[in-house]
């Protein structure tokens, strides 16, 4: 930074703030100030104006502003008057620019505000970004570094809430979520309101009262309990008893718990110590005085076992911090700890005091896991045995499993080779017998199952027949079912008609015996027709599958044969005359059935079912 003209002015590793002079004033006449802002190589800047008004003239004489590179290449102006929203916010494609400012003589304009972060950053807000701006009741910004010494107001507490027209970072700044001279994520809730704001003084910035608004903000932190304190020790006490060097006790938080230490006052260079009840990451210390005696400011010191202390310091120099405990009045401070640091034993040494050096004192953060955390160098060098361990057990299971499948498979086929031990199995196939038994019994008769033999449609039946049929079973009405089984002979069944040995009646029993033994002979013809007069006989026609017989038609006219009346049937056919004492006459002519396969066998005929 360079020049005479330079105002509020704070430039962070990743993010910063800078403004003109007596912002929000109006800017001096004739000056010029330089600023020079770079973030890491590997990053680019984003800048946010949160204000630009300088007086706008021709050729911006009378006041402007340039941003270059590094290489004087310039990338914006010089330029004057106002931005709108869409000016505000530029993303730039290199990691340092310099910004330069200049007046010449002017009569009005505030001047500007300017933020900076790095790419990494594209939810970056302005210092002058107010709680009202929002309508989530939950969001989360990026606060830049530099916040705190811009004109803004804050009203409330980080216990109770800030009033949501307060400046957001400012407020984030005074709760304690963030660092003023770091910047950082913050995360706000938006709550009901509260009837009054009470002032506190937090952080080095003074909060305001407030009356109701519309609603409230809370700023989330994960560590910022009250710890318990298990002993206190001190230079010297101030007290009626008098000569008690250590006093003990125990506490979660509550003011009238903690005792209110006070030195002597012959004790110079006083000091306070604090022990935890275990080692905790402490982010913060609360100091309350009385009105008559208090502690202005105090260094700190902390320790893991009480023998090695350490000064705290400040993120952004090597020397000790001093902090403010004291302001207009505000006897009760918050003082936040960037970076926090975990120790066991806290030491305040009061650097000014009003009366004698007396404080109650608090100590915020959280309790630190009893396990050392591992570090990366020592995870990265375990993982291959995590993963050899892991290769090995997942073998171990993939072999188990396969020998479980192999144990079952085999009993299984062992116990199914068992089960036909007892079985015996006679089949019989022409002049072939397969009989299956078991090696070591014989197979007793009742176990022998038989099955019909297989023959030609030619061949004779066997006489008797060798098939055993089913009984019929009965109906309701106490007849037969009708079946294609043959009942057996003791069974009382109605003798079907004899005028057809195919007809079925639709009342009886659907069973008949067998043809009386006749003559498996067509009806015998008077005289064979002729070729060329087709004869026009009533017979039987026989067809490759035995289908139904197919009827000619009997024309009376044209009869070929004579037969008594006593033996014609319903159905056209003339029973054939039986000579059992003598041989046919000669005039009876008998046709012969043919086979189908009267070419490939000789003729067979069968007996009638």
């Amino acid at each position: 930074m360079l020049g005479n003209g330079c105002g509020h002015t704070l430039l962070g590793t990743e993010s910063g703030t800078l403004a003109s002079q007596n912002y929000p004033g109006t800017y001096p006449n004739n000056i010029l100030c330089k600023w020079r802002l770079r973030v890491p190589e590997s990053q680019t800047l984003r800048l946010l104006f949160g204000d630009f008004d300088i007086e706008s003239s021709p050729d911006c004489s009378n006041g402007s502003l340039v941003i270059t590179d590094r290489n004087g290449v310039r990338l914006l102006g010089p330029v004057c008057g106002k931005f709108d929203a869409t000016q505000k916010n530029m993303t730039l494609k290199t990691n340092e620019v310099t910004v330069t400012f200049k007046s010449g003589l002017h009569r009005s304009g505030r001047g500007f505000l300017l933020s900076y972060a790095t790419d990494q950053y594209p939810d970056l807000v302005s210092c002058l970004q107010r709680g009202s701006h929002f309508n989530s009741p939950l969001f989360s910004v990026y606060c830049p570094a530099g916040c705190k010494n811009v004109t803004g107001d804050v009203s409330g507490n980080s216990e109770q809430g800030y009033r949501d027209t307060s400046v957001l970072c400012k407020s984030a700044v005074h709760a304690g979520a963030t660092a003023d001279g770091l910047g950082g994520r913050i995360t706000v809730t938006r709550e009901r309101s509260l009837t009054l704001y009470e002032s506190t003084f937090a952080n080095g910035i003074l909060s305001k009262m407030g009356s109701l608004s519309e609603k409230k903000l809370l700023f989330s932190q994960e560590c910022n309990n009250i710890l318990t304190v298990s002993a206190l020790n001190a230079s010297s006490f101030w007290n009626k008893n008098g000569q008690e060097h250590r006093v003990f006790w125990s506490s979660r938080g509550t003011d009238s718990e903690l005792p209110i230490w006070a030195a002597d006052s012959n004790d110079l260079k006083p000091w306070v110590e604090l022990e935890l009840s275990e080692r905790s990451k402490i982010t913060g210390i609360i100091t309350k005085g009385s009105s008559e005696r208090y502690i202005e400011s105090y260094i700190l010191l902390y320790s893991k076992d009480r023998k090695n202390w350490k000064p705290y310091k400040s993120a952004l120099s090597k020397e000790r911090k001093l902090f403010q405990a004291y302001t207009d009045g505000h006897l009760r401070v918050l003082n936040s700890l960037f970076p926090s640091v975990v120790a066991r034993f806290v030491r305040l040494q009061p650097v000014s005091w009003h009366g004698r050096a007396s404080a109650q004192v608090q100590v915020l953060g959280c309790p630190v896991a009893k396990f050392t955390p591992t570090s990366p160098s020592a995870r990265g060098s375990s993982q291959p045995i995590i993963v050899a361990v892991g290769v090995v057990l997942g073998l171990i299971m993939c072999g188990s499993c396969l020998l479980a499948g192999i144990w079952w498979n085999r009993s299984m086929f062992q116990s199914s080779a068992k089960k036909p031990q007892n079985m015996c199995v006679c089949v019989s196939i022409g002049c072939q017998t397969f009989q299956a038994k078991s090696l070591s019994t014989p197979c007793p008769q009742s176990q022998l199952i038989s099955y019909p033999l297989e023959r030609n449609v030619h061949d004779a039946l066997p006489v008797p027949p060798l098939n055993d049929y089913a009984l019929p079973a009965a109906a309701a009405n106490g007849h037969k079912v009708r079946s294609t089984f043959r009942p057996s002979s003791d069974e009382d069944y109605t003798t079907p008609f004899t005028l057809s040995h195919y007809d079925i009646p639709g009342d009886l029993p659907e069973y008949a015996e067998p043809l009386p033994p006749e003559p498996e002979y067509a009806t015998p013809f008077n005289e064979q027709p002729s070729e060329s007069n087709p004869p026009t006989l009533t017979g039987i026609l026989h067809s490759k599958t035995h289908g139904p017989p197919i009827q000619a038609a009997a024309n009376g006219a044209n009869a070929q044969y004579d037969c008594p009346s006593h033996r014609v049937l319903s159905n056209g056919y003339c029973t054939p005359a039986l000579h059992a004492n003598g041989p046919r006459p000669a005039s009876a002519v008998y046709a012969e059935p043919k086979s189908c396969d009267s070419l490939l066998q000789k003729h067979t005929y069968e007996k009638p079912l």
